[in-house]
């Protein structure tokens, strides 16, 4: 996992332009780097982009970097993971702002994440009536859905193409799917605020069902192609060349994806023993992250008929060459 950008100016409170200032919460960790980053947009009736974590320190600083007569006028949730969401209902009733997100992930998977997540819902099911056994077989469910914020409740659901504006400010929904199944970001002018989709200190986590590889390189691709001058990442620093940062994140992907080719060549292994494989310099903190980005590596080579599991595909399948 990369760990590049250390983003020197860590004020909680930076003015990044006029009509822009991040507020970063103080959730630091090894999966949000030096916190979430919320934004805020505008001057007058201002646009709150990704509240953040559930912490009354940081509700306190959001409302404080408003200027004089300003009110949030519109929550808007990137994706819904608890360090980005779960803050939401506590700004929405002391702002009286209206929370705005995209669909959920189970009306936005790509049908083999549903299918993967489907499986996992009655794998489980039968499994807290069988004590864990289904005919002799261990229940093998795909795993996932890290840090999923499952009671956010947006009060209105974006589409994409939508524009959102609303003052002196607007926003075109981009549904940039990948991390999450609900991802999107949100293109102001030359600028897009781009959730977790593109960092500049490290990769994305994908974690099956509702990341998915193939929607992630689809989206980096969406970005590339919208030009923008400045990407405003969920965390970390502003990434100045889009183009390249995002080229270099596809070119990752590509060489993870030759790496775990040339394991399966030599023999059959799981994701676990994969990841143990390539992943030979990464602190132990991070290994289960690893580990979910290589199954989804697996499925989507599973996908594209390079490789298939020797038994129903799951977490603790044996993957194979064709």
């Amino acid at each position: 996992m990369e760990t590049r950008d250390p983003d020197p100016d860590a004020r909680p409170l930076r003015q990044i332009a006029p009509d822009l200032r991040r507020v970063r919460a103080p959730n630091v960790s090894p999966m949000t780097h030096s916190g979430t980053n919320s934004y805020i947009l505008g001057t007058g009736d201002v646009a709150l982009i990704d509240p953040g974590p559930d912490d009354p320190a940081h509700l306190d600083a959001l409302l404080a970097a408003l200027a004089p007569g300003e009110r949030i006028a519109a929550i808007i949730v990137t994706h819904r993971h608890l360090d980005h969401s779960a803050l939401a209902p506590r700004l929405a009733a002391r702002s009286g702002a209206a929370c705005y997100a995209f669909a959920p992930a189970e009306a936005t998977r790509r049908p083999i994440m549903a299918q993967l997540a489907a499986q996992a819902a009655t794998s489980a099911q039968i499994g807290g009536q069988t004590g864990g056994q289904t005919g002799g077989q261990k229940a093998g469910p795909i795993g996932g859905g890290e840090g999923h914020d499952a009671t956010f409740r947006p009060d209105v659901l974006l589409r994409d193409g939508e524009v959102l504006a609303m003052g002196d400010w607007s926003l075109t929904v981009l549904h940039t799917p990948g991390h999450t199944a609900d991802h999107l970001s949100l293109q102001s002018g030359d600028r897009v605020l781009c959730g977790d989709i593109v960092m500049g200190w490290a990769s994305t986590l994908i974690s099956p069902p509702d990341g998915d590889l193939t929607s992630y390189r689809n989206s980096c691709a969406r970005l590339r192609a919208a030009r923008p001058a400045l990407l405003l990442p969920g965390h970390g620093a502003p990434v100045n060349t889009p183009a390249a940062r995002i080229d270099d994140l596809l070119a990752h992907r590509d060489h993870r994806e030759a790496q775990i080719l040339t394991q399966l060549a030599r023999s059959p292994a799981t994701a676990t023993q994969i990841t143990r494989m390539i992943y030979t310099d990464t602190p132990p903190a991070l290994i289960p992250a690893a580990t979910r980005n290589v199954l989804a590596h697996l499925i989507d080579l599973t996908e594209r008929n390079k490789i298939e599991p020797q038994t129903p595909l799951d977490l603790h399948s044996v993957f194979q060459l064709i």
